[in-house]
């Protein structure tokens, strides 16, 4: 009975043996002993993306035709407040949220979360809207974004 277990863990070793014998051959690269291809390979060419696009007489041209499906969100904010958990579990259909805002003020327009204009409420054929009163300049936006 002994010499059984003896001899199957032999066999047993001996596969192991042959497995790993096998997956080291098959894991080192085989060493080509000669090359007997001789294929011409054309150079790449990659198109310059660095230089802008030029129009008519070489002027650079701004095709701001290749933004205008992108999506973005537009977000019109009436004021902000700070309150704590307890006070929003508090709130039933009636309650009043007091905002940082006064009554009046132009409300905020924002892309993407960054302000882009300011505006008052209208209300068109039962829908609220907001005529803007205030773009942000570009150079304006650029500071605010400095500041961040």
């Amino acid at each position: 009975m002994a010499d059984d277990a003896g001899t199957e863990q032999d066999d047993m070793a001996d596969a192991w043996a042959a497995a790993l014998a096998e997956s080291k051959a098959a894991t080192q690269p085989e060493v080509a002993s000669e090359v007997t291809a001789t294929e011409q390979v054309a150079p790449a060419a990659f198109t310059n993306f660095s230089a802008p696009p030029t129009g008519a007489g070489g002027a650079p041209v701004n095709d701001i035709n290749m933004i205008l499906d992108i999506p973005v969100q537009l977000t019109v904010e009436l004021g902000r407040t700070r309150i704590p958990i307890k006070n929003i579990l508090q709130l039933a259909q009636g309650s009043v949220v007091e905002l940082d805002a006064l009554a009046g003020e132009p409300m905020d327009v924002l892309v993407n979360g960054f302000l882009i204009a300011q505006g008052e409420v209208v209300v068109v054929n039962d829908k609220f809207g907001i005529r803007l009163t205030d773009i942000v300049t570009p150079s304006e936006r650029m500071r605010r974004l400095s500041r961040l």
